[in-house]
């Protein structure tokens, strides 16, 4: 099973211009998946879809991502709203008011798309409703693997401006949940625009970057007090590519745009290769 992951689009931010940089920059993600010799068997889009949760940015993305020939699932984040997301992609699934649903149909490995959108916030919430939607989830199927995707990553980034709070209570109630249970895998996840992977409530969090721009890779705390330091970079769009063998899952990292290949497999690579499948064991 391949899982290909989008997050943090952010479609419409030029919400006059169709060719906007943001929408060149999905097309070129885009572009880069269909060109996989391996296709993904679905793709999960994991929030702030668009950016002003406008009806016609979310027309737009479903034109973007009608390309794609395999089943796409979508969760809101901060910067989406539901109500014309799920006007634009009616099978969207719902639970409780929230997007939340399970994927059954993923071979061996279950998907739990979670709804961390809390209006009016930047950050993430997961209250009590969300809380007992997962922890019925994860206690009805408690042999099979499962994989949490959310837009926040309920952990500390060391982004100083993009990092949750030490103690906020949404982070400690989802916490409490994925701890009591040992069947999920890993929590995928969005919304810092950056690669993070770190241990987690018994599990880890991967947290893929943008297909828009990226935030900067600075670690500095921050203050109040402006420091000119870098916030935004153009580095190259980016997705998730997460492997999963009936084992174990195995997360790499893709990048739209063009790609100077250095190296073909030819007869000139073939005793690396073949010395390489001699050593396996």
């Amino acid at each position: 099973m391949l899982i290909a992951q989008l997050t943090d689009i952010h479609l419409g931010f030029h919400p006059d211009d169709p060719s906007e940089f943001n929408r060149q920059r999905l097309d070129a993600t885009v572009d880069a998946l269909l060109a996989m010799e391996r296709q993904p068997d679905l793709v999960l889009g994991t929030g702030d879809l668009t950016d002003h949760a406008t009806p016609l940015s979310y027309s737009q993305l479903r034109e973007a991502l009608g390309r794609l020939p395999c089943p796409v699932h979508l969760i809101p984040g901060n910067h989406d709203l539901r109500a014309p997301l799920l006007e634009a992609f009616p099978s969207t699934p719902t639970a409780d008011g929230f997007i939340q649903y399970s994927i059954e149909d993923a071979g061996s490995l279950r998907i739990l798309m979670l709804d961390t959108l809390e209006d009016g916030r930047h950050g993430g919430g997961y209250c009590e409703t969300r809380a007992a939607w997962l922890e019925a989830r994860l206690s009805e199927q408690p042999d099979r693997p499962t994989l949490l995707v959310a837009h926040h990553p309920p952990i500390q980034t060391g982004i100083g401006w993009m990092t949750p709070g030490d103690s906020e209570p949404w982070i400690e109630r989802i916490t409490g949940v994925v701890s009591r249970h040992r069947n999920v895998v890993r929590l995928i996840a969005g919304h810092i625009h950056r690669s993070i992977t770190t241990a987690w409530a018994g599990t880890a969090v991967t947290v893929v970057p943008s297909t828009a721009p990226q935030v900067a890779l600075d670690l500095r705390e921050i203050g109040r007090t402006p420091d000119q330091r870098h916030m935004i970079v153009a580095e190259r769009p980016a997705f998730g590519l997460h492997l999963w063998n009936g084992r174990d899952l195995i997360s790499h990292l893709g990048f739209g745009g063009p790609v100077q290949v250095l190296a073909r497999y030819n007869e000139g690579m073939q005793p690396l290769v073949e010395h390489l499948l001699d050593e396996r064991l």
